[in-house]
């Protein structure tokens, strides 16, 4: 009859460990991109994302927005209403509720093809793991016609992103910010915003 040897506690403790770890790797993913990278999020405002606005008239905007930092972060924050003249509303994935990454590429394209009617700024300086509330209040002048190019496109966007600034001050003007805006990929950043609709002065 075949005698059965107790296995030694140190191969069985081996055992036990392997297969815990083998199920807490299955039970645990790996974190999402909007847990990895600094973050922005429209926490509460006085418009909504493909609201209409009115061409040629200002609107008074109230945004307040949470930046959760993972990483040193020094620069500004912007919320900025811009007029893209060559886009259109459905072109672009740019909403509360978009894909975060799909988002911060197509907020990186905006920002290349669009022009800001209005905004506000604050500097901020923030560090992994802080989350920074900001409000921002500014008026914008929503022009007449969107398109001015001729080429039957015209959008208008919310955004809040970071960037770098660089304060002009020039005797007898007014101070000016001159803003880079941050690239998503390269800051792993991800910004936010919201698409609107548009429609005549009635």
């Amino acid at each position: 009859m075949p005698v059965t040897m107790p296995r030694p506690r140190s191969v069985l403790a081996a055992s036990l460990l392997a297969a815990g770890a083998a199920l807490l790797a299955g039970c645990f993913d790996s974190p999402k991109l909007e847990d990895r990278w600094t973050r922005l999020d429209v926490v509460e405002s006085n418009v909504s994302a493909f609201q209409t606005l009115t061409l040629g008239a200002p609107e008074s905007l109230h945004v307040v927005a949470d930046v959760t930092y993972r990483g040193i972060v020094t620069g500004f924050a912007i919320a900025d209403l811009r007029v893209a003249p060559t886009l259109t509303p459905g072109l672009l994935q740019i909403s509360p509720t978009a894909d975060r990454q799909r988002m911060a590429t197509d907020i990186d394209t905006l920002l290349a093809r669009s022009t800001s009617i209005g905004r506000a700024t604050r500097a901020v300086t923030g560090w992994d793991h802080l989350i920074q509330r900001i409000d921002f209040d500014f008026t914008a002048s929503v022009p007449a016609v969107l398109d001015s190019t001729n080429t039957a496109g015209g959008a208008l966007f919310l955004v809040c992103y970071l960037g770098s600034g660089e304060r002009l001050r020039r005797l007898g003007q007014p101070e000016s910010l001159i803003v880079t805006p941050f690239g998503s990929a390269a800051y792993r950043i991800l910004p936010v915003g919201m698409t609107f609709r548009t429609a005549a002065t009635p």
